[in-house]
């Protein structure tokens, strides 16, 4: 049993690198359904379960202490390659249907809650969920340390993220062919201009670590500070949506230009779901069905509100369907789905990908609010 802080910090940064290394250097198909931050969760709550850690009072605290930290400064990082200039680019079309894939999704998460009557647990869960559907699994973790939902309550809805959404990738990959069809029953041209001149905003390769690292802190310390003097909801909430703020206001600057922020980000949001997962405990997974079933509801509603959205405004099956993806899929997605259309609309994916890092926080907190509100 790990009784010391430092080797329990230790163990999951390791678990954390190997699993992110495995992925990212190899080509393993298992990780096209089952993604490496999903196998670091399941990993770490196996050794929480086995009774690896002995949670005293230096575990517990330095749990707390790098999960505050990190959290503000991972989403500060996370900002810096938004450009949302270009994104009001990409024409009146793609963002209507950005727009209803975001609003389609909130409608489908409150209607579910009443239809399952959600219990603060469950309404936190996939308030945290939402986060991600809107955005991405950095803002699922976001999302749900604001909410204060349990670390096993996560658990369950990264479970019903990754497997719903695979599901909802197969099935837009599906439809591709039948494009034409579509667009001739709803009366739409399709999106025939190529955006080749919208470049992602994110960044490649890594050269100035150690400046982004030292930044980020002192971002996270700021909004910390912010948060102990001025609670909006909660201490959490506002620390959230102070770093949020500070990193859509640096994403203006030279800042969004340097190399490695993207990557930093990520080996945060790892140490992140390892800590999350070290607290995991799950006595049964007999409640995992629920959520599963509701997790699909979900997609069910947001499908029909896209189908009718798409017929009420002429929109084409690319435009809706990549904007459903850049939700719900993310940045690791969405451009596929396009390449898969013509490649010369993949910028069309990141750029709307890219967004949702803006979007899922905000709208998560609030689809994640309403839906605890009702549950009470």
């Amino acid at each position: 049993m790990i009784t010391n802080p430092l080797l329990y910090l230790f163990i999951l940064a390791i678990s954390a690198t190997f699993f992110y290394v495995l992925e990212q250097g190899t080509q393993l198909k298992i990780f096209k359904f089952i993604p490496s931050i999903v196998m670091l969760y399941a990993f770490v709550m196996g050794l929480a379960s086995l009774g690896i850690f002995e949670y005293n009072q230096e575990i517990n605290a330095i749990y707390k202490l790098t999960k505050t930290n990190l959290l503000p400064a991972m989403i500060f990082l996370m900002l810096l390659q938004v450009d949302i200039r270009l994104f009001f680019r990409l024409g009146n079309k793609l963002i209507l249907s950005y727009v209803l894939a975001v609003v389609s999704l909130g409608f489908a998460f409150f209607l579910v809650s009443i239809i399952f009557s959600f219990d603060e647990g469950m309404a936190g869960a996939f308030g945290a969920l939402a986060g991600s559907w809107m955005g991405g699994t950095a803002n699922m973790v976001a999302v749900g340390s604001a909410l204060g939902v349990s670390d096993v309550a996560f658990g369950y809805a990264l479970i019903v993220d990754s497997f719903n959404y695979t599901l909802w990738v197969a099935l837009l990959l599906f439809l591709v062919p039948f494009a034409k069809i579509f667009n001739k029953f709803i009366g739409s041209q399709g999106v025939d201009a190529v955006f080749g001149d919208i470049g992602c905003a994110c960044t490649i390769g890594a050269k100035r670590y150690w400046l982004l690292i030292i930044l980020s802190l002192i971002v996270s310390f700021i909004s910390q500070l912010i948060a102990t003097k001025l609670s909006i909801i909660s201490a959490t909430t506002t620390m959230v949506i102070m770093a949020t703020l500070f990193g859509v206001l640096a994403s203006f600057t030279k800042l969004r230009e340097f190399n490695g922020s993207s990557e930093v980000a990520s080996s945060m949001l790892y140490m992140l779901i390892a800590l999350i997962g070290s607290k995991a405990v799950f006595e049964s997974f007999s409640g995992v069905g629920t959520y599963v079933f509701a997790g699909f509801i979900i997609l069910l509603i947001h499908a029909i509100v896209m189908m009718l959205g798409a017929k009420l405004f002429k929109l084409d099956l690319f435009s809706i369907s990549v904007a459903s993806l850049s939700n719900i899929g993310g940045i690791a997605s969405a451009p596929i789905l396009a390449a898969t259309y013509n490649k010369s609309l993949v910028s069309i994916g990141v750029m709307m990908a890219i967004m949702g890092y803006i979007i899922g926080t905000f709208g998560g907190l609030l689809v994640g609010n309403i839906l605890m509100g009702i549950s009470r």
